[in-house]
């Protein structure tokens, strides 16, 4: 496409994680099987059940939402345009950026990868002598490992969002982009709590829980040397930035310490401020099912006395944006939508993917960062569509999805044991005759062969299920006798 910007060769910035669905705890960072891991969440089934129906719930408020907006569908297609348009004129709109942010008093920076987003943010920390730092909620920052790289340079990281300070108590990372501790119960919450924080063992009243981080959290904020947030949308035209959170934990992050520095995906530009609207009207509504956000908070200039700095990161957007196939996906504006309606993700848990990004937004987006750690992802989907039909800014999710499965097999990336099966599977599939010869085969095998011949680790459908017991009859059997020519 016209005006897209030149690839540039970046380090991919994510990492595995290590989930813990309870009841089989392991706790850490370390890397993991991805099957291993969405085994073991399954296997904890209060966990499944809850996570499935409390996203499902987020899906239903989101549909409520919808058709209460009878304009609805003319507000996606508005905002999948002005993303498309930003996206083919990338380059104008990130100078534009820069250029009036300046002008508002803001320290630019451009940061090509990860490495170089968390640099940057370090020499900004050291320059001011700062050893204490609060942040909101942000994805990038995760996608950067940004808190590790703090850790292990002396720099003490707060964060200041509920959910995102409960991962961060337990040593998790965020398992939704939106709600980054659904997978956690009230009970799970308390036994963090009262492990970190001293709480009363056993109580897991919300009120109390959240009354006692909020009093252990605030003392920090209030002594902190800088403040950290991320972005939902940079707007060019004013050079300003637009957070939008539930908690105003990003209005704490951004006034109370003199220093403020904002993470800012390149994608996140839009051109006017008469856009915003747009999807600030699509964003809450899609997120969680409710009309808007508590705070829409815009940041154009630094606080009287303070210093504001925004860092610009690429950590493989440009690289992405010149995948004909893939570009898209930088559309996405993180509401979790798709996460909230997917089958497997609900079923399976955000930690199970073992990358920053979840769900059906994340099968899409790790490959782009490493097609041979994730090339497992794109095969965990049901290929049913409904995360692009709920997509506010109409990501094609799906299609992309089975984009990237082409792509995995065209870049040799398929493991063996799957080749193999999916091209006997096609054989069999294309000839008729043969089909229908083998079934027979295959319910004699299934009543008769002894179960290690039907369940060993050559049978990945078995590793979850039961095999179906095999029909009295074929449809083709049941079609003759039922739907026989008349003379």
């Amino acid at each position: 496409m016209k005006g897209r910007s030149e690839t540039v060769a970046v380090s991919p910035g994510v990492r595995r994680i290590e989930p813990q669905p309870k009841g089989a705890k392991i706790r850490g960072r370390r890397p993991v099987d991805q099957l291993e891991a969405a085994n073991r969440f399954i296997a904890a089934t209060e966990h499944e059940r809850m996570h499935d129906a409390r996203l499902w719930d987020l899906r239903q408020k989101r549909d409520a939402e919808m058709h209460a907006m009878p304009e609805w569908e003319e507000l996606r297609q508005m905002a999948s345009d002005i993303k498309e348009h930003t996206l083919t004129h990338l380059a104008h709109y990130l100078e534009e950026f820069e250029r009036n942010a300046k002008a508002n008093g803001v320290h630019v920076h451009w940061a090509r990868d990860a490495e170089e987003h968390n640099r940057i943010v370090l020499d900004i920390l050291n320059s001011h002598g700062a050893k204490t730092l609060i942040k909101s909620k942000s994805m990038l920052t995760e996608e950067c490992g940004f808190r590790e790289f703090m850790a292990g340079n002396g720099i003490s990281v707060t964060e200041t969002d509920l959910g995102e300070r409960i991962q961060q108590l337990d040593d998790e990372s965020p398992s939704h982009v939106v709600v980054p501790a659904v997978h956690k119960t009230r009970a799970d919450v308390a036994a963090v709590f009262e492990r970190t924080l001293n709480t009363v063992p056993g109580d897991d009243d919300p009120v109390y829980l959240s009354e006692q981080q909020r009093q252990t959290t605030r003392p920090l904020i209030l002594q902190a040397d800088a403040g950290m947030t991320g972005c939902n949308y940079a707007v060019a035209e004013t050079g300003a930035i637009v957070v939008c959170t539930n908690e105003g934990n990003a209005d704490l992050s951004a006034n109370t310490p003199p220093l403020h520095i904002a993470s800012v995906g390149i994608e996140k530009i839009i051109p006017r401020m008469e856009d915003l609207p747009v999807f600030v009207r699509l964003l809450s509504r899609s997120a969680l099912g409710s009309p808007i956000t508590q705070y829409t908070s815009h940041f154009r200039r630094p606080r009287a006395g303070g210093e504001m700095h925004i860092v610009l990161v690429d950590n493989g957007r440009s690289k992405r944006l010149a995948l004909e196939k893939f570009w898209p996906s930088l559309k996405c504006i993180r509401c979790g939508a798709c996460m909230n309606t997917c089958p497997v993700f609900r079923r399976s848990g955000g930690l199970s993917y073992g990358a920053t990004y979840a769900g059906p937004i994340g099968v899409i987006l790790n490959p782009t960062f490493d097609l041979h750690k994730y090339r497992n992802l794109p095969f965990a989907s049901t290929m049913n569509g409904s995360c692009t039909n709920v997509c506010p800014v109409k990501i094609n999710i799906h299609e992309q999805i089975y984009g990237w499965r082409q792509e995995i097999e065209k870049q040799h990336e398929m493991p063996l044991v799957k080749k193999t099966m999916m091209k006997a599977a096609g054989t069999l599939l294309a000839n008729p005759t043969l089909y229908r010869a083998a079934l027979p085969m295959a319910d004699s095998a299934l009543k008769h062969l002894p179960r290690f011949m039907l369940y060993n680790h050559l049978n990945t459908w078995g590793r979850q299920r039961e095999v179906p017991e095999p029909s009295k009859q074929t449809f083709h059997q049941w079609y003759k006798e039922n739907r026989k020519p008349r003379a």
